[in-house]
């Protein structure tokens, strides 16, 4: 015969299982962004750096990018993109106009506020430590 007791318990027991669950899910999401994203040594071309304290360096090919991130399901959520203000003849700008990226294997499909497709940078390899 389970009690009320026993039964809150479990109850208690199955809803902390789900929310650890969940929690692992949202961390594997943010571990999946984290990362290089196009080639940062790749002169004129644009690149994103997603660090894991939630901040974001980069270029797109001519200014420097910073800013923040955060995972929203399974999309990202780019907070305001601040930008140097060089002026480079040639460079399409777009990544800094950025506010939402999905990610497809290794390859991040970047949106604008409008939510269209503005680009896409390839993941780079990790490095390894020396």
């Amino acid at each position: 015969m389970v009690t009320r007791l026993s039964r809150r318990i479990l109850v208690a027991a199955a809803a902390a299982s789900v929310a650890v669950a969940l929690s692992g899910c949202g961390a594997s999401a943010e571990s999946a962004a984290t990362g290089v994203w196009g080639d940062p040594d790749a002169p004129r071309m644009p690149s994103l750096e997603l660090h894991e304290d939630r901040s974001l360096s980069g270029t797109d090919g001519c200014n420097r990018l910073v800013g923040t991130w955060k995972m929203s399901g399974d999309r990202i959520e780019f907070g305001p993109i601040a930008s140097t203000l060089m002026a480079c003849e040639g460079i399409d700008t777009w990544l800094g106009a950025a506010t939402t990226a999905t990610i497809d294997g290794s390859t991040m499909t970047l949106t604008d506020q409008g939510g269209k497709e503005i680009g896409t940078l390839e993941r780079q390899p990790a490095s390894s430590p020396n």
